[in-house]
């Protein structure tokens, strides 16, 4: 995990104008032109209030130490991954707090081949935002706007895709970056549309909408239906998926839909998928039994790309809806997901439904705001409670707990064959954290 000053599990993360402040997006901007002189920045941002001061910072920095700068502004992350390669910039930087809520902001890092930075390589940004460069006044970096740049972003989408005739689709875009891309990929590639929350106002972004509210569609899809809809978060590179009964369909049930259909035309490379430690234990006893082996990676979407590369897998996501298709992408990609999905639906012949029909271990996850994660998780009282209860549950089960890396919180996820007791033990660690106060 993560150990930087600033970087977190997706970067640098937290309240805008508190502890994501235009200083210290110029410093990291900055930092970027000392780590490599004279480098060309992409940068994108989703529909906060605070995108636009912090964009600005950004951007100051990397002139400021000579850099030049291509802003695409509002954008979805994985857009903006795909257009730092395309515009050959050295990095990619992301002013988005993904789906958190509205107040916070925070900033991504991907480098000139799209990916997301390791934790060293963050640890040399970090470094460097301890001191500045200036060049002279004639050296200053260049800035330039792309009206445009989310054109090629949808190209690149609807590329070597399905025809989705004859689909009705219902897209609920977060009030987020999601907003304008999501619906045109899949009005060009022939579906019928209906999209919702996409009247962003900077301060509605993941509110009651979006990933995090996806059961909120329910009612919706049956309503009017709908073949399945699709659900974003504000930077889009989450996806949950709801199946035509309004049932919804989340990251591991897609891991597993789009694991079977790579294997039947044998593009999963070395049989392998990379999962999580929330990843379902019924998911990975599916797989097994058609020879598919899942592996396990710390939470976070760079940690699974981490493990993908490291053993040569094309497919790897988590249960909130990262999912990463090497072949197309080469971060996580909600929008990208979603068409994909959609067409091995309507070529299976089947409905979403039925693609996801499958044996899911009962699991409670809880999550716990705390003051100080670190010294939560190091409680030796707390340890030995966890570990008393995996005890209890023996091979039958799984028990988590770990810090978030985006917010000030625990998240406490129990694994087994009972739901009663799952929420149960789930709710005992709760309480016993909360006691803690700290």
């Amino acid at each position: 995990m993560a150990s930087n000053m600033y970087f977190g599990t997706d970067g640098i993360r937290g309240v805008a104008n508190v502890q994501i402040t235009p200083t210290l997006a110029h410093s990291c901007g900055n930092a970027l032109t000392i780590v490599k002189g004279g480098c060309k920045v992409v940068v994108g941002r989703d529909t906060r209030h605070s995108g636009t001061m912090l964009a600005l910072a950004i951007s100051s920095g990397v002139m400021q130490g000579g850099g030049d700068v291509i802003d695409v502004g509002v954008m979805p992350t994985a857009g903006i991954a795909y257009l730092t390669k395309i515009y050959r910039a050295d990095y990619g930087v992301v002013i988005s707090a993904s789906h958190n809520p509205p107040e916070y902001n925070g900033i991504k890092v991907f480098d000139g081949k799209g990916y997301k930075l390791g934790e060293e390589a963050e640890s040399r940004i970090e470094s460097a935002m301890a001191s500045s460069k200036s060049v002279e006044a004639d050296k200053i970096g260049k800035y330039s706007y792309m009206h445009n740049a989310s054109d090629s972003y949808i190209s690149h989408l609807v590329q070597g895709a399905d025809d989705l005739s004859g689909i009705k689709v219902l897209l609920d875009c977060s009030n987020g970056a999601a907003f304008e891309v999501a619906p045109r990929a899949f009005e060009m590639l022939g579906a019928t549309v209906t999209a919702i929350n996409v009247d962003y106002d900077g301060k509605n972004i993941n509110v009651d909408a979006g990933a995090l509210h996806a059961q909120l569609l329910s009612d919706k899809v049956v309503k009017g239906g709908y073949d399945f809809a699709f659900a974003y978060d504000g930077d889009s590179d989450r996806l949950i998926a709801l199946d035509e009964k309004g049932q919804i369909v989340d990251g591991d049930k897609i891991l597993c839909i789009l694991a079977r259909q790579m294997q039947s035309v044998g593009k999963l490379d070395k049989m392998t998928v990379v999962g999580t430690s929330h990843t379902n234990l019924g998911i990975e006893r599916t797989l097994e039994k058609e020879g598919i082996k899942v592996l396990r990676a710390d939470v976070g979407d760079k940690y699974v790309l981490e493990k993908m590369l490291a053993v040569g897998a094309k497919l790897g996501g988590e249960q909130s809806g990262h999912v990463i298709l090497l072949d197309y992408a080469t971060t996580g990609d909600g929008i990208l997901t979603s068409i994909v999905l959609a067409g091995v639906v309507k070529r299976s012949g089947s409905r979403l439904s039925e693609l996801a029909d499958l044996p899911i271990m009962p699991q409670a996850n809880l999550n716990i705001v705390v003051k100080d994660k670190i010294r939560v998780l190091n409680n030796e009282q707390l340890s030995a409670l966890v570990e008393s209860k995996r005890q209890s549950l023996g091979q039958s089960g799984r028990i988590t707990v770990r810090a978030s890396g985006t917010e000030p919180k625990l998240r406490i996820m129990v694994e087994c064959e009972d739901a009663e007791e799952a929420s149960s033990i789930a709710e005992e660690i709760r309480q016993f954290v909360k006691k803690l106060n700290f």
